[in-house]
């Protein structure tokens, strides 16, 4: 699993049509209605202790509690429904949509606790049917927080694409399991890479990756920060805004890429990211938690402004030759010329001699 969107508001409704590879979930509000010319049913919670009206199932339920509750099928078609009835555990997709297991997929938590009287119900047309169900927490279940779904499947050929599709339509199932609670959310996996520029003075980017793990029991979102640093912990340069992740349930992780512009290339490059993880109660109350810090670093060397050094101090070295041989050459000839005047005015001394 990786991520789950919003857990804390009361559990959403569930639809979709998909092949039983695929099973894809998208998440609505109020009855769900399933579709298709002759055939349509919805379903939605029952009225009852537990309230009227709900949008979802959403319980909270010590080790060895149970629940019973129900959830209401009506059949707006034409022609009886044979609808499966069962419950899966959730997870989310690696668009961030929320989804669940589809039928033969083992479940270890809500599609594990709730169970229905039958697993499967027939509607009559024009008619509703109620779906009762419990939900047993094991005595030994881990606190925290779970999500699934209690799902209706209707399986029908496609002949034309060639597949079974699976119809499925549900309703969101949140469960708290009582219990100590220990919120704690991981950064695992860092790396930062610097793309430089072909600018010899200019600067270019780093970015920075990392997975946020949530390693407690409760559901948990984050606010999150990156920056790099050069030496010493100059040039110091923030990462724009990095946004939150899905609320991550128990176990789920989240890959973050955060792009850090304008950074010097200082030689050695550190990137920091700083993780708040935010808890938010069955109220709708977030608390946000001591921050989580790590570093890595990398090399961001400025290899153009090498080269042109090195280039510069070759042309320097270069032109100290040239200047060097040309002085060389030129006391070479004022000293051939002094030596040639010299012998001029030796030769003439001795012819006036004589």
């Amino acid at each position: 699993m990786r991520t789950s969107p919003a857990l804390r508001p009361a559990a959403t409704v569930l639809a979709v049509a998909a092949s039983l590879a695929l099973g894809l979930v998208a998440l609505g509000a109020g009855s769900a209605v399933a579709a298709d010319t002759d055939v349509t049913w919805t379903v939605r919670t029952a009225s009852n202790a537990l309230g009227a009206d709900r949008t979802g199932f959403e319980y909270t339920v010590d080790p060895g509690g149970t629940v019973d509750d129900a959830m209401v099928v009506a059949n707006h078609g034409t022609t009886p429904l044979d609808l499966a009835v069962y419950a899966a555990d959730g997870y989310t997709t690696d668009s961030g949509g929320f989804d669940l297991l589809v039928a033969g997929e083992k479940s270890h938590g809500v599609g594990a606790f709730v169970a229905t009287k039958a697993d499967h119900v027939t509607v009559p047309a024009g008619e509703t049917v109620d779906v009762p169900f419990t939900v047993t927490v094991p005595d030994d279940a881990t606190p925290g927080d779970y999500a699934g779904g209690l799902v209706t499947s209707l399986q029908a050929p496609d002949d034309e694409a060639g597949i079974d599709v699976d119809r499925r339509l549900g309703i969101r199932v949140d469960l708290h399991v009582g219990g100590e609670l220990a919120p704690a959310l991981a950064i695992e996996d860092v790396h930062v890479a610097y793309s430089g520029t072909l600018n010899p003075f200019g600067s270019g980017d780093a970015t920075v990756t990392y997975t946020l793990h949530n390693t407690g029991n409760t559901a948990l979102s984050a606010a999150q920060a990156a920056s790099t640093s050069g030496p010493f912990g100059w040039l110091t340069t923030s990462a724009a805004a990095v946004a939150a992740p899905p609320e991550l349930l128990p176990g789920e992780s989240w890959e973050v890429t955060a792009t850090v512009p304008d950074v010097t290339p200082a030689f050695r490059l550190t990137a920091t990211a700083t993780v708040s993880p935010l808890l938010t109660d069955a109220s709708g109350s977030t608390t946000s938690l001591a921050p989580v810090v790590v570093t890595a670093g990398t090399w961001a060397v400025p290899w153009t402004l090498i080269a042109l050094v090195v280039l510069l101090a070759a042309a320097v070295v270069v032109g100290l030759r040239v200047l060097r041989r040309r002085r060389a050459q030129s006391k070479e000839r004022e000293d051939a010329r002094v030596q040639e005047a010299v012998a001029d005015a030796l030769r003439e001394r001795e012819v006036t001699t004589h």
